[in-house]
């Protein structure tokens, strides 16, 4: 492997902000992002992509190759936390093993972003529907684990799931509403409403994603101390698990003829681990499951691990299979 591809991702503006931010939390200095402030950068980020992504989606228009991809996408979604929590099961209990496999089965949009501005440093071209995937993976994982736990736990039929509470959560919580609805908006407006909104969606993108990660490297951090409490078996499924699940999506890309770039995408998709919208369900609707196993797996381990050298692993075995 070309390792000058992990390198120039490591060197890159954000990446070298989200080990800043690690810094900061080992050499104990008193950086810190004001609370309000990373939500405001994460609703920019999630209203920009979703934008453009319905922007690019109308140009495209619905062709076979966009449902295949939205399939594809909702198959991955729904499979992943299923084998997932097989795997976890063989150490974990039922809630834990869940919960853990409904963060993996959901996306985490920064790590994404990460790998778009990745492609787009090395002038690899990618189609913005690729954001409908994005949409359409948030949610169904949320569902997939409450369905796991009522199966397989002794007293399921004492349990009390509010289904209104949780399907509100799956798709209406903040961000996945944001998302879909910048995507509508971008469809419903165009090229003529991209032009009016460029200069905000695409000129700030960068600098806000850079500043972004820079939180993010606070954050990690400050969860690092929480691996302790995970063992050796969940670090290891942690990176083990972004790396299978990449190679699957990999080879569906192939199958469906999806190009380079949009496959790597997909792949980063089926990789990721959500560390926002799954955690905050999971804890309204499994709270017997420890929110530090898979909050941290996925914040401290997963996600430090795709954005520095998943991505360019993924797009090396992308460009060996597209030969």
């Amino acid at each position: 492997m070309d390792t000058s591809l992990i390198v120039s991702n490591i060197l890159n503006p954000p990446i070298l902000f989200f080990f800043l931010g690690m810094l900061a939390v080992f050499v104990k200095s008193d950086l810190e992002i004001p609370a309000p402030f990373p939500k405001l950068l994460s609703l920019y980020l999630l209203f920009s992509i979703g934008f453009k992504g319905g922007v690019e989606l109308i140009k495209s228009g619905l062709t076979q190759e966009v449902i295949f991809t939205m399939l594809a996408a909702i198959l991955m979604a729904c499979a992943v936390p299923i084998y997932t929590f097989f795997i976890l099961k063989l150490r974990l209990d039922t809630y834990d093993a869940a919960a853990i496999a409904a963060t993996y089965g959901s996306i985490s949009a920064v790590t994404f972003i990460t790998a778009g501005a990745f492609l787009t440093e090395l002038g690899i071209d990618y189609d913005g529907y690729m954001v409908a995937a994005l949409a359409l993976m948030e949610s169904p994982a949320i569902i997939v684990g409450l369905i796991l736990v009522n199966l397989f736990t002794p007293s399921q039929g004492d349990r009390d799931f509010s289904w209104p509470e949780v399907l509100q959560e799956a798709f209406l919580n903040s961000s996945v509403f944001l998302l879909v609805g910048s995507l509508i908006i971008g469809v419903l407006t165009g090229e003529r409403g991209w032009h009016t909104l460029e200069p905000f969606t695409q000129g700030l993108f960068y600098g806000i994603l850079t500043f972004f990660l820079l939180d993010m490297g606070l954050v990690a951090a400050k969860r690092i101390k929480d691996l302790q409490k995970t063992g050796v078996f969940l670090i290891s499924f942690a990176i083990l698990i972004p790396i299978l699940n990449a190679g699957i999506g990999i080879l569906i890309a192939k199958f469906i003829g999806m190009p380079k770039g949009d496959a790597l995408l997909f792949a980063v998709l089926c990789a990721s681990a959500s560390y926002i919208a799954v955690p905050a369900a999971m804890r309204l609707t499994v709270p017997e499951a420890n929110p530090s196993l898979y909050v941290s797996t996925a914040l401290a381990v997963t996600f430090p691990f795709n954005i520095i050298v998943g991505i360019p692993v993924y797009l090396y075995g992308i460009e060996m299979l597209w030969r």
